[in-house]
């Protein structure tokens, strides 16, 4: 019987296969385990059921490394591991983090009983590298053995972007930006399950086997991570912060400068991390010390998600921003695959473009990777995911046709992520810079015309619960691309998105579209579909945020068939079965969402999230974006 109620006979050898164990305990329950079909069969079964279960869980636990870097499961084998290395580096965080989460325990004295609905369950230590390569050890609780809460478990975080647009806020109004993070966050709130335990080796041979009730809100049980983000948005609500409906996990206040200007002073909260961007930053900070304890007290930024953060001045003069470099994240990813190599007796080779222009991954016909080899390069797959997030966009196009190609990889994907290394190794052009600057469009370029006739009554829907909009406004520039049937292997086109906030870069898009496009047309379009729903999101979110929008959103387009469809009323469609994109277009254009303009291909940045570029490209459109 499956579980839509339906039932089907099949052959019992398929059976013992598939589901062996579940066979064999039929057979029990049933009383048939005797029969001949089943007596030998059974007792072999259940004689092998540790080994069935460990191999089956092997598929899911099995994790060895991150980031190069090998991870222990057990604090045996963190003693071992220091040993091998010469190094204390796990063991000072065992003792860093028995010590931090003391609070959350109430230890019961030998005489005393555990109260009535106290549930007990198992508590653990496990290991991480975090992503600036320290190491991290985290006692945690043994959630699954809870009962699932009545109330909501999730714990969100600030998105990306909200923290581009916050850096870019920081030089737009003059304010200043501070950063810090709590200590053991979730210990600050109260648990929502009654639990308790039975003192670990970790708390120290005095402790060893005494019960212990869970009083604070620890690591791993269901309801933690929701427990903390409700405790931290009751401090700051009290401190007169309001959360951004577009980014809960944005808060903003109205502010006044001591010249009378007017703006919004921001928390954005990734967790335990939080930065403070307000010209009386000090004076947040004094108040969240009050509450929490903060690591190292606060400061000016110099790390963020594994992004170095430094303030960065033009040598024209003008204003001084703040700029984000992925080069330390880089460069250690670039020491640990060296590493990877050398115990194979291969070196890095450097390379002066991620890949050659000819190459197709799609097309790769070489062997299978081995299981170990899999994993290694899903590792990779997500270390360079990461640094495109940090800023690295000149690898977004390979990264993104590569993380097509995880189950199963091959040989040929292996080398390809080797060679990705080995331009990064020798361009270090990393620095994305949050420059507030207004860029001087020419007026003729964007011809405006009247579509009364075409889309009556046509106005872009602006959320009515918005803040006031205080400080200066942002200008939203954006560059659109599409490379038709870029994929050999389905033909399907690439999409490719820059978005920028003044000359601020804050939204890199590169995904292969879902359709298969018979003309460029078609794929530009689409692409210019995608783009408008990225616009249109933004708009409300910065309006959420209180972030006042100059005019509309301006579109460049290196198709100037398409520029003409979107923007002239009397133009038709031959097209049919483009007519949702199309539209969808047009009507952003007549409420004046967006409005846009013809750039030749060499000036479009969008090309290179469409196709891999040669050398000379790749270089130019990079000195546009990082510095």
């Amino acid at each position: 019987m499956w579980q839509d109620g339906t039932t089907s006979w099949h052959p019992m050898i398929d059976i013992k296969h598939s589901f062996p164990l579940h066979l064999a305990d039929y057979t029990v329950r049933n009383g048939i385990n005797e029969e001949p079909a089943f007596a030998w069969w059974v007792k072999q079964t259940f004689k092998h059921r540790k080994s069935f279960i460990s191999s089956v869980q092997a598929q899911y636990a099995k994790r060895t490394h991150k980031f190069g870097i090998k991870v222990p499961t057990s604090v045996e084998e963190v003693l071992k591991i220091d040993k091998d290395t010469n190094t204390t580096f796990w063991r000072d965080t065992i003792q860093k983090e028995m010590k931090n989460t003391r609070q959350a325990f109430w230890f019961l004295e030998d005489d005393e009983t555990v109260p009535i609905g106290y549930k007990w369950i198992k508590c653990h230590l496990i290991f991480d590298v975090k992503m600036d390569f320290t190491r991290k050890a985290r006692f945690v609780a043994g959630g699954h053995m809870t009962n699932p809460p009545q109330e909501i478990t999730y714990s969100s975080i600030v998105s990306r972007d909200s923290v581009r647009i916050a850096f870019l806020l920081v030089a737009l109004n003059g304010v200043d930006l501070l950063a810090t993070d709590i200590g053991n966050a979730y210990l600050n709130a109260l648990p929502r399950e009654k639990i308790y335990t039975t003192a670990s080796p970790e708390f120290g041979a005095e402790l060893q086997g005494r019960h212990v009730l869970i009083v604070q809100a620890l690591y791993g049980l269901k309801s933690s991570g929701a427990a903390w983000r409700a405790h931290l948005a009751s401090t700051l609500a009290s401190l007169g912060f309001h959360s951004c409906l577009a980014d809960p996990d944005v808060w903003y206040h109205s502010a006044n400068k001591a010249d009378g200007y007017e703006y919004y002073e921001y928390v954005l909260v990734y967790v335990d991390d939080v930065l403070v961007f307000s010209h009386a930053g000090r004076c947040i900070m004094f108040a969240l010390e009050e509450f929490y304890r903060l690591k190292d007290g606060f400061s000016k930024p110099t790390q963020y998600l594994g992004a170095m953060v430094k303030e960065w001045t033009f040598s024209d003069g003008s204003e001084p921003c703040w700029a984000l470099s992925s080069q330390q994240y880089v460069d250690e990813a670039i020491r640990n695959i060296e590493i990877h190599l050398k115990q194979s007796n291969h070196t890095l080779c450097k390379s002066n473009q991620p890949m050659p222009t000819w190459y197709h991954p799609e097309l790769n016909v070489t062997p299978y990777l081995q299981d170990e080899d899999i994993n290694f390069y899903q590792s990779q797959i997500s270390i360079l995911r990461w640094m495109v997030e940090l800023g690295r966009v000149d690898i977004y196009i390979n990264v993104a046709i590569l993380s097509s190609i995880l189950a199963p990889p091959r040989e040929g994907h292996l080398e390809a992520i080797y060679l990705i290394y080995g331009y990064l190794k020798s361009h270090n052009r990393c620095n994305m810079v949050f420059d507030p600057s207004y860029v001087n469009w020419r007026s003729e370029d964007f011809q405006i015309y009247s579509w009364e006739d075409f889309y009556k009554d046509a106005s872009e829907d602006i959320p009515t619960n918005a803040p006031v909009p205080r400080g200066k406004p942002v200008q939203i520039n954006m560059f659109v691309d599409a490379n038709h049937a870029g994929n050999k292997l389905n033909r399907r086109s690439q999409t490719g998105v820059l978005i920028y906030l003044n000359r601020a870069p804050l939204i890199w898009y590169s995904k292969a579209q879902k359709t298969v496009e018979t003309s460029t047309f078609g794929s530009e379009f689409v692409a210019l579909r995608i783009a408008t729903e990225l616009v249109k999101a933004l708009r409300y979110k910065l309006r959420m945020m209180g972030i006042p929008l100059e005019g509309s959103a301006n579109v460049l387009v290196d198709n100037d068939t398409v520029v003409k469809n979107a923007t002239i009323p009397s133009s038709t469609l031959q097209k049919k079965h483009n007519a949702i994109c199309y539209h969808f277009v047009r009507e952003a254009v007549a409420c004046e969402i967006i409005r846009m303009a013809f750039v030749p291909s060499s000036e479009n940045l969008a090309d290179m999230f469409t196709k891999m570029l040669g050398a000379t490209k790749l270089h130019n459109f990079c000195q546009n974006i990082l510095y």
